[in-house]
């Protein structure tokens, strides 16, 4: 809904013929482009070019975050965001975001069908090729060893410690996640299950969330897990847990993610692919280090759940040759 401030702006820009500012991050792309070449009706300092660039860069942290801590993540004052908003055209930075926000918005609810459409378009650009299909499969995989790329490179060292040892040392561990990364909390529960004792989906007997955080005590942790488009359930899980006391580890994408506040150790995972849902490559190479690290915290108490579990497996007949 409009503010006043910002009705009385377009009513102004009206009166005197000047242009509106855009109302969508790719109409504001396509201005930072024109101001670049002197082709728009407004021009900026290059350090204003500069920032805007940079906002443009990460509209999801836009949408979500402070005036304060956006500029403070560009070495910026807060200051220079709103002269940068007002310059442009709009009644402030709060004016300014909401272009970030409607666009976040209105990306999550389509999108599935948005991610479908590329897969389309890309088949019948590529109809005439000669092995189509490799090469959609070719694409996917690069895709996931760049997004395997982009986590690597902004991995701590001290928040892979931290998290193994919670996870290592916690007296109980539950996992959550829902739709899709319903099966990532899977393979992690079934993960950490193989080498430490009490750790289960949070929500295992379908008794529901809050059943399942009842049982747990402060110093207890549950890992969670979303992406955009954020399941709503999971945020509210995890900040009813911090709330708790109960420690929060985060899997999930952008520093913009709902998960991120409430947990103690966030761990951000790109996903862009050209697959129609969210891609699960990358966090599936992440999981499997993490539990790599929890089982070297864990040292000879994991080698003897392991050697427990071969011995059960081999008493029962599970496996065959």
């Amino acid at each position: 809904m409009d503010t006043g401030k910002q009705k009385a702006r377009r009513a102004s820009a009206t009166d005197t013929g000047t242009q509106m500012p855009p109302r969508s991050v790719d109409g504001l792309r396509e201005l930072v482009i024109r101001i670049g070449r002197d082709e728009a009706d407004v021009s900026l300092g290059g350090k204003a070019h500069t920032v805007l660039a940079k906002l443009l860069e990460r509209p999801e942290e836009v949408a979500v975050r402070t005036s304060t801590d956006l500029a403070a993540s560009l070495d910026v004052n807060a200051s220079t965001l709103t002269r940068l908003s007002t310059r442009l055209g709009y009644a402030g930075f709060a004016d300014f975001q909401s272009v970030f926000r409607d666009s976040l918005a209105q990306r999550h609810r389509h999108f599935y069908s948005q991610q479908a459409e590329r897969i389309v378009a890309s088949s019948k650009t590529h109809a005439q090729d000669a092995t189509p299909e490799v090469d959609m499969v070719v694409k996917l995989a690069r895709e996931s060893i760049g997004n395997v790329e982009g986590f690597i490179a902004q991995l701590s060292p001290a928040g892979l410690r931290g998290a193994a040892r919670l996870l290592a040392n916690a007296k109980r561990v539950r996992v959550h996640g829902l739709r899709q990364f319903s099966a990532l909390a899977s393979f992690v529960c079934y993960g950490l299950g193989m080498i430490r004792t009490d750790v289960a989906l949070l929500d295992a007997q379908g008794l529901g969330v809050a059943e399942g955080l009842a049982q747990l005590q402060p110093g207890d942790v549950v890992l969670v897990t979303s992406v955009a488009p954020y399941t709503r359930s999971v945020v509210d899980a995890a900040v009813a847990a911090k709330d708790a006391g109960i420690e929060v580890i985060a899997i999930t994408d952008t520093l913009a993610s709902p998960l991120v506040a409430p947990a103690r150790h966030a761990f951000l995972i790109p996903h862009e692919s050209s697959f129609f849902s969210n891609s699960m490559g990358a966090y599936l190479v992440f999981c499997e280090g993490l539990l790599n690290l929890v089982a070297a915290q864990l040292g000879k108490r994991s080698l003897q759940a392991l050697e427990r579990r071969e011995r059960l497996i081999t008493a029962l007949g599970i496996e065959t040759s």
